[in-house]
């Protein structure tokens, strides 16, 4: 079976204009160019076309689809499986946040009593759940599963309040990190807030706070190209500027 551009935009559900762009890039190219200069498509390219949009509904940015799909080592039976455990995962988060609202329903009609804990359990375990899948092997790696265990933990029991306090801190320090960049002085006394800022934000986490470990968690913000990416979101080399900040912060100075 083959298909034009347009008849695969339709099956697959997207525009034309996207299946033009993943040629541009070499994510997804047509099999062939008929005589009439139309992208021609047949059953390969219908399949990674599926395994694109897997990883894409999964969160994968495209630079990264493309990597891991031309890999030589690439396996289109591991990654449906890999797909197929995270959409279970996904399952069980939404059926815990249907389950969520429900009680929230019965509490507001006074059929139930709802402890702060209980209206936010969701949206903690979605939190961890995330955390784990980005980035658990390195940090359980470098600070063990017991550790890792009970700074879950502690997230599950943050009252209401708590809770709110360290998402809005999190969102705080990337705003006071882009501010403080623009000074170009890690010493400084914005950045200093920030580090001092980010030390309360792991206390959230953390049962027992050590300079040593702050440094470690700061270091692997540059060595890991993940949290490299998600700071460097926040301006080219934020990363190692915000571990820079906290090792002047917890007495440091080198980087």
């Amino acid at each position: 079976m083959e298909y034009t551009i347009q008849k695969l935009a339709q099956l697959a559900g997207i525009s034309t204009r996207t299946l033009r762009y993943y040629d541009e890039i070499d994510l997804l190219k047509p099999a062939r160019i008929n005589s009439s200069g139309y992208r021609i498509y047949g059953q390969k390219e219908v399949d990674r076309l599926q395994q694109i949009m897997f990883y894409r509904e999964l969160g994968f940015p495209l630079e990264t689809i493309k990597e891991i799909m031309a890999n030589p080592l690439f396996d289109e039976r591991k990654a449906l499986q890999d797909h197929l455990e995270h959409l279970l995962e996904k399952r069980k988060q939404i059926e815990l946040l249907i389950k969520n609202v429900h009680n929230t329903i019965e509490n507001l009609e006074g059929r139930r009593n709802m402890t702060d804990q209980e209206k936010f359990i969701g949206f903690k375990k979605q939190l961890i759940e995330e955390n784990e899948k980005k980035y658990g092997k390195e940090i359980r790696e470098k600070y063990g599963d017991t550790t890792v265990d009970a700074s879950n933990a502690k997230l599950m029991n943050l009252s209401e309040k708590e809770y709110a306090e360290v998402i809005e801190l999190a969102e705080s320090i990337n705003k006071l990190l882009a501010e403080a960049m623009k000074t170009q002085d890690p010493t400084g006394e914005l950045a200093q807030k920030v580090a001092d800022m980010h030390k309360q934000w792991l206390t959230y986490y953390w049962n027992d706070y050590s300079k040593e470990a702050h440094q470690g968690l700061a270091q692997m913000y540059v060595d890991d190209e993940r949290f490299k990416v998600y700071y460097d979101k926040i301006a080219p080399g934020a990363a190692e500027f915000l571990r820079d900040a906290i090792f002047v912060y917890t007495g440091n100075g080198k980087s």
